[in-house]
């Protein structure tokens, strides 16, 4: 509109400022329709330019598909990675839980045995083993019954040695499962480590994949749009040049009978001339300040928006220190694990569940729900001992019960429903004290 209005005003005052005569005014004419000629050749190049820099986009969009894809793949392998890390921590997971039920059933092994020992050791006591074979043999009623009882002999004491054989073996197999426990547990935390790596490497991925989209939309829109004002500026440089052409014909056609009214109307037509120009200057002032305004208008907000999204993202090294707070207090909250351990069947309880609200060693279950009490095998656990309970935390050994027997536990709830959530666990216990 700025082009037309300036060969429009370029053409009148050359029109006005012309001798009044047919060749001056066709060869002013003539000139301008080059002008505007030379302005549509000038707008050529442009959109030439422009498709050219559309070339090299297409160029530069074929590259971000390429790393898109790439980046697909990297996804998509993380992904794979992520699955195979989860699984080898739930297998991990598996066969710790299958150790713990191991060991717990070898426990109970070795505490019925340690009955049948006892016993034997009170015999022992009463008369020495060599005493023993002795009368056996003496007490023979013949040689096929001092035979029989040689045989019987030997056998209880192959089965004496054989429960002592039993026993070591099993209380080696704890030790050893409980080794293979640790080392499991170890194995899980590298494993949790590594899946929380790949999954950070796989958001980054994905971060890098949201942002090529962006530019390559953003390239696509800046495109479109300078090739849109371009096709524009050249549809309006023809339309004015058809304007110009036009007028080349009819005032080819009336110049012989207004070159008379030229020189008259010449002072008239430069005043006007001049006013189009303060009115067209004015027009494009206005216009100007009407885009400043506008762009400044864009400008505030983008700082606008520029100090919103900060805002909502959170630094990596915030978080880092928050969750290197979390582990600190956690360690700092746990009690020292110094002690016997060993692994039990845990099952729960409540006041509500008992018959009586007062506990074996007194506590009353009823008036203090929350109390961390469990119920023991005094065998196994010492009454009125402090245990750490895995998954409950630190309890008093202060009951009993009749299905409590060798390496189970019964932990107190405030309720039924909290006890059957419990349900039945096997769980890792520290005798504190």
């Amino acid at each position: 509109m700025r082009a037309l209005k300036r060969i429009i005003a370029t053409l009148g005052v050359l029109l006005l400022s012309l001798p009044i005569s047919y060749v001056a005014n066709a060869e002013t004419t003539k000139d301008t329709l080059k002008s505007a000629e030379e302005q549509l050749e000038q707008n050529q190049q442009t959109i030439l330019q422009k498709q050219q820099e559309q070339q090299a986009v297409h160029e530069e969009v074929d590259s971000i598909r390429k790393n898109l894809q790439t980046l697909e793949n990297e996804i998509s392998q993380n992904q794979q990675s992520l699955t195979q890390v989860e699984d080898k921590i739930k297998e991990i997971k598996q066969t710790i839980q299958q150790k713990k039920e191991e060991i717990v059933l070898l426990q109970d092994k070795v505490y019925a045995r340690e009955g049948i020992m006892e016993k034997r050791l009170v015999a022992l006591q009463h008369s020495d083993h060599t005493t023993i074979v002795i009368e056996t043999l003496v007490n023979s009623d013949s040689i096929g019954n001092f035979v029989e009882r040689i045989g019987a002999v030997a056998t209880l004491l192959n089965a004496d040695k054989k429960i002592l054989d039993e026993q070591e073996a099993d209380l080696r197999q704890i030790e050893e499962d409980k080794k293979e426990i640790d080392q499991q547990e170890q194995l899980l935390i590298s494993q949790q480590a590594e899946l929380e790596g790949k999954r950070a490497t796989l958001d980054e991925n994905r971060l890098k994949r949201n942002d090529a989209l962006i530019a390559m939309q953003d390239k696509y829109t800046n495109l479109a749009t300078e090739i849109n004002l371009a096709e524009q500026e050249k549809a309006n440089v023809q339309s004015q040049i058809k304007s110009i052409q036009a007028e080349i014909q009819k005032e080819e056609a009336a110049a012989k009978a207004r070159a008379a009214e030229l020189a008259k109307a010449k002072e008239a037509e430069q005043a006007r001339v001049e006013r189009v120009k303060e009115e067209a200057k004015a027009a494009e002032q206005a216009k100007v300040e009407k885009a400043k305004a506008a762009e400044q208008a864009k400008v505030e907000k983008a700082k606008e928006e520029a100090k919103i999204v900060p805002a909502v993202k959170s630094s990596p090294t915030q978080k880092n220190n928050t969750t290197s707070t979390i582990t600190e207090t956690t360690k700092k909250s746990e009690p020292s694990k110094s002690g016997k351990e060993m692994y039990v069947t845990a099952t729960a309880y409540s006041h509500e569940d008992t018959k009586s609200d007062l506990t074996y060693s007194g506590y009353n279950i009823k008036e203090n729900p929350h109390m961390k009490l469990i119920a023991v095998d005094p065998g196994v656990i010492p009454l009125g001992s402090k245990v750490l309970v895995e998954g409950y935390g630190v309890a008093i050994a202060g009951d009993t019960g009749g299905a409590i027997i060798g390496h189970k536990i019964d932990v107190l709830m405030p309720s039924s429903a909290q006890a059957r959530q419990w349900g039945r666990q096997t769980v890792k216990i520290t005798i504190l004290d």
